[in-house]
């Protein structure tokens, strides 16, 4: 269940308007659309290629990493056997021109295989996949307005709803009560089957909702406040969000903010 509350305080040109409005969302689009298509395939140089030099982004694995530093993470992450890939369904893009600054957010499913047990042992393996619905944000700008260059400069997520999915139809494990209730309600199975990779999962990130009905997470709306501020032209935005918060489920704000 969702809160009907409204997280974003102003409306910036997401439809319609002039010509160099439209042109601009598309490129910026076209940015957001760059994950799924370039990291899932390790197309690593036209990844790259989104981000300004001082990029940062998070994810439930990585935590906080530098862009660089996330692509290498994410290289040895793959040759560990990490299977990650990503269904986008649906991208709009919040644009402010008089700042020259955007927020592109994209609906997206990410999807990882996992597998339990060892053909080697005489033990058929328990495969499965997690799926997380979430909602990326990609802060853009103009890495330099010379050139008109749209880059990314952050990148991070609203985790919605996660499920196990049998590859098999029939077999998925059972985690756990306390080892599910490590994580937030966002991301609970990919958060528990991550960690059983070895990956120290972030469980500071942001989630749809709080933790009872009718409440909205306090961190989704921090985000939401962090994105007015970008577009508005804030010179910088501070998306760290400390490991022991609090509750990891986020705190809840009745009623709005």
């Amino acid at each position: 269940m969702t809160t009907p509350n409204d997280p974003q305080a102003e409306v910036y040109s997401h439809i319609n308007g002039k010509e160099s409005e439209f042109q601009a969302r598309l490129i910026i689009s076209e940015l957001c659309k760059g994950w799924p298509i370039y990291r899932d395939a390790s197309e690593w140089k036209n990844f790259r290629s989104l981000f300004c030099d001082d990029a940062y982004v998070w994810t439930t694995w990585s935590q906080r990493q530098t862009i660089d530093s996330f692509i290498q993470k994410s290289k040895e992450g793959k040759s560990n056997g990490d299977f990650i890939m990503h269904r986008e369904c649906g991208t709009l893009v919040e644009l402010n021109p008089l700042t020259s600054r955007a927020v592109g957010k994209m609906k997206a499913t990410i999807t990882q295989r996992f597998k339990i047990g060892d053909d080697a042992m005489g033990v058929e393996p328990i495969v499965f996949d997690v799926d997380c619905d979430c909602r990326f944000h990609f802060f853009c700008l103009h890495d330099n307005p010379d050139d008109g260059a749209w880059k990314v400069k952050y990148v991070k997520l609203i985790y919605e709803k996660d499920k196990l999915i049998p590859v098999d139809g029939k077999t998925s494990p059972k985690f756990a009560k306390e080892t599910l209730d490590k994580y937030p309600e966002g991301y609970k199975y990919l958060g528990a089957a991550q960690s059983m990779l070895g990956h120290d999962v972030d469980v500071s990130l942001p989630t749809l909702q709080g933790p009872e009905s009718g409440t909205d997470s306090a961190l989704r709306l921090e985000l939401y406040e962090k994105i007015g501020q970008w577009l508005d032209g804030a010179e910088d935005v501070d998306l760290s969000t400390s490991r022991d918060h609090g509750d990891i489920h986020g705190k809840e704000v009745r009623n709005g903010h």
